[in-house]
């Protein structure tokens, strides 16, 4: 069921207080924080600041960056941590789970049906426009089906808290979701700054993350692979993308060859990469390569990135993408209002997870109402990211009001809006002691064709302005160790 156009209305009046993770309305700490209170009451906080020091060396030493577009300074940033985790209790993460896990069930079976007999739209439960007049939508997989059925084989789902038990989906990310690197690496500082702390509670680990990445993709090979056990490659467009030191990372945790288009040719039917013993058989390609460019044939003809002729031995069975081609259209702004009703449709069950009530702008109606209302709302682009190309109304100048609404109104099919979620806070470390920033998390999910795993834990972004709600590492945001708790 969507939320009616007076609920989206009335949202912005039912959420006005911060939830605070850590502690309750008395000051006294949650039930999943208790433990580490105590830690945190006899430390002494010159030598927890220390330790905040310590980890932004360790960070640079191993090189823990990334690049910034469009920016008149140096092109690589560190991302800043903090030392105080955020932590989940074993009950909560159970629930998120059971959501996740529905979701992303759902989402796989929508991509196949939306890519061969659409029955969501003969169903009416999908405006046929939605697709159409998509960007995202790949009309060159209608009718390919990806080795075992998986699309999504690597999915980041991005939440948001408001309440005890109030978790929301801000967005799906089905393309190429980013950041488990700094997932991984933040567990890692946080086991050699504070070892005790592991012993005292109870953390699950998330050590074992690039091995079952390994193990999922090689489970999605293809029936007709040529190898005796699979081949895993990771294709990057190489150096001076803004990822590049995960795809390096995750090829190395795994074992895999880091490949750039150069390295890949189509021979006999099939992708091979150039080895010093000659052309080697790659059978699942982890592509961190946007879709548009993985193929300069049967895509963007100028593209230096891609495999000409790729995705013929895709569409013949011979290799596995991960993730599939066309998957963007699952993680699109502008169809997020319509995943409760996916889920429904493909799952028999209603959502779990909840989605944030949203505007379409294309609507008229709505339109109207989010000019009328900017300054209460936070509106984004359908094909944004990064936290770039958006407006947090309650944070923007009449200035920056005033070009949006010119923005709405000559492409509103471009945007939809939300309401200005009262974001959960988890303490960071600062000078001055403790002090409430808002967060989001990244769970991390593997789906293969017999099972679908979701990391215990997942990269919490933070911003770290007073005040802010933009979390993401582009816009000045941080990320945190996420602890969750066993029974």
């Amino acid at each position: 069921m969507q939320y009616s156009f007076e609920m989206r209305k009335r949202w912005v009046e039912d959420i006005q207080i911060f939830f605070d993770e850590m502690r309750d309305a008395s000051g006294s700490p949650r039930e999943p924080y208790a433990q580490y209170n105590d830690w945190f009451s006899g430390e002494d906080p010159k030598v927890l600041l220390k330790k905040s020091s310590e980890a932004e060396a360790f960070f640079r030493k191993i090189g823990i960056t990334f690049n910034v577009y469009g920016q008149s300074e140096a092109d690589e940033r560190l991302i800043p941590f903090d030392i105080v985790p955020r932590i989940i209790s074993a009950r909560e993460w159970r629930s998120l789970e059971r959501g996740i896990d529905q979701r992303v069930r759902a989402i796989n079976a929508f991509l196949h049906d939306i890519y061969h007999r659409q029955e969501i739209i003969k169903a009416g439960r999908l405006p046929k426009e939605i697709i159409a007049n998509n960007a995202a939508f790949l009309p060159q997989m209608i009718g390919v089906s990806p080795p075992g059925g998986i699309y999504t084989h690597i999915i980041g789902v991005d939440l948001v808290r408001t309440g005890e038990d109030d978790f929301f989906v801000l967005e799906d990310n089905a393309r190429t979701p980013s950041g488990v690197s700094y997932m991984l690496e933040n567990r890692e500082t946080m086991l050699q700054m504070f070892p005790e702390l592991f012993t005292k509670l109870r953390v699950q680990p998330v050590s074992s993350y690039p091995q079952q990445l390994r193990k999922s993709l090689s489970n999605s090979a293809p029936p007709g692979m040529r190898n005796a056990s699979p081949t895993v490659a990771v294709l990057t467009p190489g150096i001076h993308n803004s990822a590049y030191f995960e795809h390096a990372f995750l090829a190395d945790e795994m074992g895999a060859e880091l490949v750039e288009a150069t390295d890949l040719s189509v021979v006999d039917g099939y992708v091979a990469m150039r080895t010093t013993q000659g052309y080697q058989t790659v059978d699942v390609l982890y592509r961190r390569v946007d879709d548009e460019y993985i193929d300069p044939l049967n895509f963007n003809p100028n593209s230096l990135l891609g495999v000409p002729g790729i995705f013929d031995v895709y569409r013949a069975g011979n290799i596995t993408l991960a993730n599939a081609p066309g998957t963007g259209i699952a993680d699109d702004k502008a169809l997020y209002s319509y995943m409760p009703d996916i889920v429904e449709f493909y799952t028999g069950e209603k959502a779990i997870l909840k989605n944030v009530p949203t505007h379409r702008c294309s609507d008229p109606e709505e339109l109207t109402y989010v000019l009328d209302h900017l300054k209460d709302l936070v509106v984004k682009e359908v094909h944004g990211s990064g936290g770039y190309g958006m407006l947090v109304g309650p944070a923007a100048s009449k200035k920056e009001l005033a070009a949006f609404t010119r923005k709405l109104k000559a492409r509103p099919g471009n945007y939809i809006a939300q309401p200005t979620l009262a974001l959960s806070t988890v303490p960071i470390m600062t000078k001055k002691g403790l002090a409430p920033r808002h967060v989001d998390l990244r769970p991390f999910v593997l789906v293969s064709p017999n099972s679908i795993h979701v990391t215990a834990g997942g990269l919490t972004r933070v911003a770290l302005k007073p005040g802010s709600l933009v979390v993401n590492s582009s816009q000045g945001g941080g990320t945190k160790d996420t602890w969750v708790l066993g029974d």
